[in-house]
């Protein structure tokens, strides 16, 4: 398929997908890496009392209040 055809397609909201080779996808910036953080006692309860209330990991509630806090500051 032409450049100009996919294009088209992806302008005309068709999925491409199966036109595109995914297996060495990158989402630049996006990427996991892994860092250690020593929290105290009283916030790890806090944090899995909040993360069960919400029904999420405590690893998924602490990246949501980060990427939250973010947001507002608009870092």
């Amino acid at each position: 398929m032409k450049a100009a055809e996919l294009d088209k397609k992806f302008d005309d909201g068709e999925d491409i997908t199966d036109h595109l080779d995914l297996s060495r996808a990158r989402r630049p910036a996006l990427e996991p890496k892994r860092v250690n953080v020593d929290f105290p006692a009283w916030m790890i309860q806090a944090l899995d009392k909040e993360a069960q209330r919400l029904g999420v990991p405590r690893q998924s509630l602490i990246k949501m209040l980060i990427a939250q806090h973010f947001k507002e500051v608009q870092v």
